[in-house]
C-alpha cells in the first residue's frame, strides 16, 4: 500500500523556497542541540560546528529576498510550506519535553 500523498507545496518564489530550506536546516541543527533532549555530546557539537554555515546560508537567502525586492514574509504561505515539509514535528524538537511523572 501507498503512503498517504503529502498536499502540494504552496507556489514560492525560488528564493522563498530556499528560506524555507535554509530555515528547516537550522532547526534541525539546533533540535540536536538542545539540552533538553537524551543524546550525547559529540552530537551535540557537530550540530554546532554545522550551525555556523546553516545560519549564514540562512541568512543569505534572507538577503537575496531582500535584494530581489522581496522585503514582505506572506506568513500565511509560508507556514503552509513548512507544515508541508514537516515543519511542526522538526520545531517541536526545539521545545522542553514534558516532565517526566516520577
Amino acid at each position: 500500500m501507498l503512503p498517504p500523498e503529502l498536499p502540494p507545496l504552496p507556489a514560492l518564489t525560488r528564493a522563498e523556497a530556499e528560506l524555507i530550506d535554509r530555515y528547516l536546516d537550522v532547526v534541525d541543527l539546533l533540535g540536536r542541540v538542545n539540552p533538553a533532549r537524551d543524546g550525547d555530546t559529540y552530537r551535540g557539537l557537530r550540530a554546532a560546528q554545522a550551525l555556523v554555515a546553516k545560519a549564514a546560508a540562512l541568512r543569505d537567502a534572507l538577503e537575496l529576498m531582500h535584494v530581489r525586492g522581496e522585503t514582505e514574509l506572506h506568513a500565511a504561505t509560508l507556514a503552509r510550506a513548512l507544515r508541508v515539509l514537516d515543519g511542526e514535528r522538526r520545531t517541536g524538537r526545539l521545545t522542553l519535553p514534558p516532565p517526566s511523572a516520577s
